[in-house]
């Protein structure tokens, strides 16, 4: 409403100056009074089209200049929110970097604690193994002694009845095995069965 006012007081202020110049031009009775009826008209004349000028844009600019500022101010308004969003959403960024870098360092020290003790674990387990194997090495060793030894005593032995026997063929003639039988059978004779 105020620029109605604005408007409808400067278009008075107009023509009053405009009938303040056409009255002076008459009093003064110029040597051209033929041209001031018609500096009057054009003059009363762009006043008019300057008055309908200034009411149209005093009737149809500020609604628009009032939606184009609201429609500003609302995409200001959009803009401080997203840039609000955007700001927060990079401190969170930034945040879950740092972090990142701090679960890095972590899985990778667990890493390592981990790699350590599945050697440890490892170097155990072939330890183990290794005692394992050196205990079935040793009762694998006392089994083929025990049995190196029988097969040597049944060898022996062997030898020795094959020894014993050659012997006996040398040293045994006809006559001696019929000393020893006649002993033999004397010895029987004797017995009381």
């Amino acid at each position: 409403m105020s620029l109605r006012k604005t408007i409808v007081s400067s278009l008075f202020v107009c023509s009053a100056a405009l009938f303040a110049v056409a009255a002076q031009a008459a009093a003064d009775g110029s040597a051209s009074t033929s041209a001031s009826p018609n500096e009057l008209f054009k003059w009363i004349n762009f006043a008019i089209v300057a008055g309908a000028l200034l009411w149209l844009f005093g009737k149809k600019l500020p609604p628009s200049f009032r939606s184009r500022a609201e429609k500003i101010g609302s995409l200001i308004a959009k803009a401080t929110a997203v840039k609000a969003e955007a700001e927060r959403r990079l401190r969170d960024a930034e945040q879950r970097l740092a972090r990142l870098e701090e679960e890095v360092r972590g899985l990778r020290e667990e890493a390592q604690k981990e790699a350590v003790a599945e050697a440890e674990r490892i170097r155990a387990l072939a330890k183990s193994d290794a005692e394992k194997i050196a205990i079935a090495a040793r009762a694998e060793i006392e089994a083929a002694e025990r049995a190196a030894r029988v097969e040597l005593k049944a060898l022996a032995a062997k030898l020795a009845v094959d020894g014993a026997k050659s012997l006996l063929v040398k040293q045994l003639t006809p006559q001696s095995q019929e000393a020893l039988i006649a002993g033999f059978v004397k010895t029987l004779e004797g017995s009381p069965n």
